[in-house]
């Protein structure tokens, strides 16, 4: 039997969503969520991509399509690693624009 624990401090009685957010304060962090955002994005694109079936396949199953699901998760995590879209690139620049600490104000004044 396993015993639920009670919420810290960190978390909010609610929801039990965490509120501590210093995590997010660095550079790498905000960096690995934007490749791990741009490989689920990659990831709804190849799904959608493959429900859009142009023709019926030979072989079809259950199986052919778990696997085809596992491949289709590898093939957007590499392609977020080495060829991204852009997208995660995108978000982490506008969210790192809020967070003082990880974009340091610039002394350059507009020309």
């Amino acid at each position: 039997m396993s015993a639920i624990t009670p919420p810290t401090l960190a978390t909010t009685a609610t929801t039990g969503i965490s509120t501590d957010t210093s995590r997010l304060k660095s550079k790498d962090n905000l960096d690995k969520a934007g490749q791990k955002f741009e490989a689920v994005f990659t990831g709804m694109m190849l799904k959608s991509m493959r429900q859009a079936k142009l023709a019926d396949p030979i072989f079809d199953s259950k199986a052919i399509d778990t696997f085809t699901d596992m491949q289709d998760g590898l093939i957007a995590k590499s392609m977020a690693e080495h060829t991204p879209l852009g997208i995660g690139k995108a978000m982490t620049d506008f969210l790192s624009k809020s967070q003082s600490d990880i974009n340091p104000a610039t002394t350059d004044s507009p020309p």
